[in-house]
């Protein structure tokens, strides 16, 4: 938090330094330095809270405009909040697990908590909505073991309330009835804070565990992640100077990304908190029905830095091209756009370019971002017209990576400030997350995008844990393959799952677009045909699928077949789908079968 500088750039280049170490190893880290940072997040609430009392923090829909808070009131909220939490004798082994969505209240208690130095976890909703057995929700309430549970509707989380919180834990609700006894939210708000809540914010330092969050659960049962007030000021100081536009005018984000995730809930949030931003909560997502929502917010809203996954900008293009209102307030302020959890189409980037230079006479710099819950921001790559797609760049200011040989591959694995100490209540995985040198090993595989020249940086080579062997002990590398399966059996078939360890050939199962594809003869023919196409032009048996039949059972969050975030967990699927698997292998297939065996050759 300083003054206001003048800066040109929106995005800084990145450079690296590499150095060989004794092990065999390479050693990659940022050319700079990183800069200081605040030892506790919500220094940079009371900061803006005194400087700039009357700017708006955070805002959200309501009805036709917008609710919105200023700092000054998020740095009240936080420290009624706080002595309330106090009061109920919350400390840093009393915690606090938080169900709902993005949101004003939301956002309030976890700044409380921050402040006063009280764990928070937040969820995704979909533990608690898209749950029938709410399995997953069980498990986690066990590992946190909450004093205090929050949702913002309690009749829309009343089903999850009932079957997962104990009747001695407080519940606290902003609306709604949950069905029991609750606490309002707007109570916390009325507790009156006291010199208790200036002592225990004085007590939290930089180590002082700020949230947990819960990994995804690709590849197991999701891991509560540490995550401390020194990682998540960290996290944004490496933002901060990776894009040098923040310290011009504070930024404006439209965003809706979830705070259950570090993007959402660490990076964007971070930067609007510490640059003295404001963040717009968007209360659509990149789905039919609710993309809508998106471009009704920004249709409003001009942001300076935008963030989405490649989904999303995927849905948003045709929108912009088709909506000049919506395109001019779109670009009209836009500075940079990033994006991380999968490569990004190269025709996307286009399209957003020409439409930019065609609206504002610019185009604006793409920033793609490689990172995980466990290690904040690992590396970032700014696209170019000869950009590569999968390309992650090289390691952002702060970072250390040391890349390892394994199984073929090299591993990724990284040491920062940005890093996690370990896993809640879980030892055992917290001494397997680290190599003897103290790096993490985040599991994700890295090649050179040009071997020539490593200044280009790293391509994302899927992840270690989901490759395996054919029977020939040719490796198949899941996360290339797959990316490029999608690519060309859109729009029939949504995703796939790869099968063939120990097996003569690669077979698929593919997750059908609509369950109306699945028995859909002429879509058949065509994914017969582009499975063909692919056959004949692969260049071994490692990228050569030969046989491919739908998987029609319906995939649950609550078996970890697929995690919140809606993605497919391939090793989940291959174990309780093994009887679908079996079927692609039978010496006689049955005739939902697709069969290119005559193409082995």
């Amino acid at each position: 938090m300083t003054k206001r500088g003048i800066q040109t750039a929106p995005v800084a280049p990145i450079e690296a330094a590499f150095e060989s170490a004794d092990d065999g190893s390479l050693i990659v880290r940022n050319a700079r330095d990183l800069g200081a940072y605040p030892g506790r997040v919500t220094e940079a609430l009371q900061f803006w809270a005194e400087a700039a009392p009357a700017d708006v923090m955070l805002a959200e829909r309501s009805g036709d405009g917008w609710r919105r808070i200023t700092y000054r009131e998020g740095w009240n909220a936080a420290r009624a909040v706080g002595q309330a939490l106090l009061d109920r004798g919350l400390d840093a082994e009393r915690s606090v697990l938080i169900l709902s969505g993005n949101g004003i209240e939301h956002a309030l208690l976890s700044l409380a908590c921050l402040h006063v130095g009280v764990p928070f976890a937040p969820l995704s909703p979909a533990y608690s909505l898209a749950s029938t057995d709410f399995t997953r929700l069980r498990e986690i309430f066990a590992v946190v073991r909450p004093t205090l549970v929050f949702a913002d509707d309690g009749g829309s989380y009343a089903a999850a309330l009932g079957a997962c919180v104990e009747r001695d834990t407080e519940i606290v609700v902003a609306r709604g009835n949950p069905g029991r006894d609750a606490t309002t939210f707007a109570a916390l708000l009325a507790t009156s804070p006291t010199a208790a809540v200036d002592a225990a914010a004085n007590a939290v330092k930089p180590d002082t565990v700020a949230k947990l969050l819960f990994t995804s659960g690709s590849t197991g049962f999701p891991k509560g992640v540490i995550h401390t007030n020194r990682m998540w000021s960290s996290t944004v100081q490496m933002g901060r100077e990776m894009f040098p536009m923040l310290a011009e005018a504070p930024p404006v984000l439209v965003d809706w990304l979830p705070w259950s995730h570090i993007l959402g809930g660490t990076v964007l949030f971070g930067c609007a908190l510490f640059n003295g931003g404001t963040l717009y909560i968007d209360d659509g997502k990149p789905l039919p029905g609710q993309i809508e929502k998106t471009a009704r917010n920004l249709r409003e809203i001009a942001p300076s830095l935008y963030s989405n996954v490649p989904k999303g900008y995927e849905e948003l293009l045709p929108r912009l091209r088709s909506d000049r209102a919506l395109r001019e307030n779109f670009f009209s302020r836009l500075r940079a756009v990033q994006y991380s959890g999968a490569s990004i189409a190269r025709s996307v980037y286009e399209g957003f370019d020409e439409l930019a230079f065609a609206t504002v006479g610019r185009r604006i710099p793409w920033v793609g971002i490689l990172g995980s819950t466990e290690a904040g921001p690992i590396a970032a790559h700014r696209h170019s017209n000869a950009a590569s797609a999968g390309c992650v760049g090289l390691p952002v200011p702060g970072v250390t990576l040391k890349l390892v040989a394994s199984d073929g591959k090299m591993e990724a694995r990284v040491k920062s400030p940005s890093m996690t100490p370990g896993y809640w209540g879980r030892d055992d995985l917290t001494r397997d997350a680290f190599d003897e040198d103290g790096f993490l090993r985040t599991g994700d595989g890295v090649d050179w995008l040009e071997p020539t020249d490593r200044q280009r940086g790293l391509r994302y080579d899927g992840r270690i844990a989901e490759d395996f062997k054919l029977a020939t002990g040719t490796w198949v590398r899941v996360g290339a393959l797959r990316a490029q399966l999608l690519q060309h059996l859109a729009p029939e078939v949504r995703d796939v799952v790869v099968a063939g360890e120990n097996r003569d050939y690669i077979a698929l199962l593919g997750i059908p677009s609509t369950p109306e594809i699945a028995v859909d003869k002429v879509a058949r023919g065509r994914l017969r045909a582009k499975l063909m196409k692919l056959a004949m032009e692969a260049q071994g048996s490692a990228q050569r699928a030969l046989r491919f039949a739908f998987l029609t059972e319906k995939l649950s969050i609550d078996t970890g077949e697929l995690t919140d975030k809606g993605a497919i967990s391939q090793r989940t699927i291959l174990r309780r789908h093994a009887a679908a698997v079996e079927k692609l292998y039978a010496e006689r297939p049955a005739d939902d079968v697709i069969c290119l065996e005559f193409v082995r050759s």
